[in-house]
């Protein structure tokens, strides 16, 4: 099937026809056979059955559907795209020790690497039908400045990007896990902190680029930085994000040093409210799921992180029942090393049926916690995760009638339950960034070999610490 039909001039629409569509709005709307048009970035009109005759326009891109589920693009709330340069190290460890046996490799980042291990994972992404990732980087060796090394790289792809100022600053020698090579002063991650959002953020319905503050953990950041992050991101007007409740080890930690548990601590230094979205988010007490609700909190479910480290399966229905927006996170390549999105739609069903049982997620709660809840947690929620006449043309089309959706009566369920795909094409604010399943933004050959050139330079580090 040659599914695109281009135009004989520059078209002012786009016209995908003849496709399922799930579009994640709070009615749960479902067509079986439906239409959407596009008119610049944003959608205009939607629904089922043949396109209207007086919304054919002449000279528009059409899309043939037919074959093709239409979703909300996917949307990734927790990574760290440097970690493409370091797959596969520490396969068998806990978080704890997989952060000691990494921190002494990642002190040696530069721009460079950076920069190719954010391509490679970016277009990954987009390959698996991400049309929005935030991105959590807090290693700044030597004070290196790498945000540009990462935004360069989205740009390069095509999908929009929300860049978090990360931070360390409670080495070893403090009592902290990380070693001091790895750490910042105080005053220099506020001064960087404040220089990037002055620089990269873009707080228009239409952003492609957006930042957040994100000092990394309990155990790598002093009290007064996680305090003084917060108080800066709202006086700046920008979202706050940070791990939180991943292990049994982060928890004795806390409870050793501060005397608190994680959810109180970071609590009691002003991280509670909407602004806030928390990762992984994998040993709560009830009254932490509690507080989330009632605060506005997300939280960025890591379904295949957690299972690859051992740190357990959060308690996804419980937050969806207190009202908590729940998102999907790849985490880092180096703690998942497929880093694709739609596998971590697949991945939390079957972990909250793993741990609540049948009932524990519906293949369409599973789609929502990737796309709407997920734009939720990046305050996005206005203008992208769903399909919505005026909302942003942030889409992906999925094949559901090849070998692996054949015969699977459900569309959604064959995308959230059978094998794992890509998407057939992928547009963002209405461009094609996938088509026909390949990236047309990105080389990916040069792609990979760039990736495979600074994987190297991060094994020559890894064999030296």
């Amino acid at each position: 099937m040659d599914p695109v039909t281009p135009p004989s001039e520059a078209a002012p629409r786009t016209i995908i026809t003849g496709c399922a569509i799930a579009t994640v709005d709070p009615a749960g709307t479902e067509h079986a056979s439906g239409h959407l048009v596009i008119e610049g970035s944003r959608i205009v009109a939607l629904g089922a059955g043949s396109l209207p005759a007086d919304l054919v326009t002449d000279g528009a891109t059409i899309i043939d559907g037919t074959g093709l589920l239409a979703t909300p693009g996917l949307v990734n709330s927790h990574h760290h795209l440097y970690q493409w340069a370091t797959r596969g190290f520490v396969a068998d460890g806990t978080l704890f020790e997989w952060l000691t046996g990494l921190y002494p490799v990642w002190a040696q980042l530069d721009p460079d690497i950076t920069h190719h291990a954010a391509k490679a994972g970016l277009s990954a992404l987009a390959l698996s039908g991400c049309t929005l990732s935030m991105d959590h980087h807090y290693v700044f060796p030597n004070g290196t400045e790498l945000l540009e090394s990462t935004v360069t790289a989205a740009q390069a792809v095509g999908i929009r990007f929300h860049p978090t100022r990360g931070s360390m600053n409670l080495g070893k020698s403090q009592g902290g896990l990380p070693p001091d090579s790895v750490t910042e002063t105080h005053d220099a991650i506020l001064q960087a902190s404040a220089d990037a959002i002055d620089r990269w953020h873009d707080p228009s319905p239409e952003s492609v680029l957006q930042v957040a503050l994100a000092p990394c953990s309990p155990f790598s950041v002093t009290a007064e930085l996680m305090a003084e992050s917060a108080e800066l991101a709202r006086k700046r007007g920008v979202r706050l994000h940070t791990h939180l409740c991943e292990t049994l080890d982060e928890e004795a930690y806390c409870l050793e040093h501060f005397g608190a548990r994680p959810a109180d601590y970071v609590g009691d230094l002003g991280w509670m409210g909407d602004d806030v979205w928390f990762a992984h988010c994998v040993h709560l007490s009830d009254e932490d799921v509690d507080l989330f609700g009632r605060t506005g909190v997300g939280v960025a479910h890591c379904p295949t992180s957690n299972a690859r480290l051992g740190s357990g399966i959060a308690r996804t229905r419980d937050l969806r029942n207190a009202g908590v927006a729940v998102g999907l996170g790849v985490d880092g390549a180096a703690s998942n090393e497929a880093g694709t999105l739609q596998l971590e739609v697949h991945a939390s069903l079957m972990a909250s049926r793993f741990r609540e049982g049948p009932d524990g997620m519906t293949v369409r709660q599973a789609l929502a916690h990737g796309t709407i809840h997920g734009a939720r947690c990046l305050g996005r929620e206005a203008d992208l995760g769903s399909l919505e006449v005026g909302k942003l043309a942030d889409i992906a089309l999925w094949k559901v009638d090849d070998l692996g959706g054949a015969g699977i009566i459900d569309p959604v369920a064959a995308l959230v339950l059978g094998p794992p795909r890509g998407a057939e094409h992928v547009l963002v604010g209405g461009k094609l960034v996938v088509e026909g399943g390949e990236l047309r933004t990105t080389d990916l050959e040069t792609v990979t070999s760039e990736l495979v050139r600074v994987s190297a330079r991060q094994a020559a580090a890894m064999g030296a610490a």
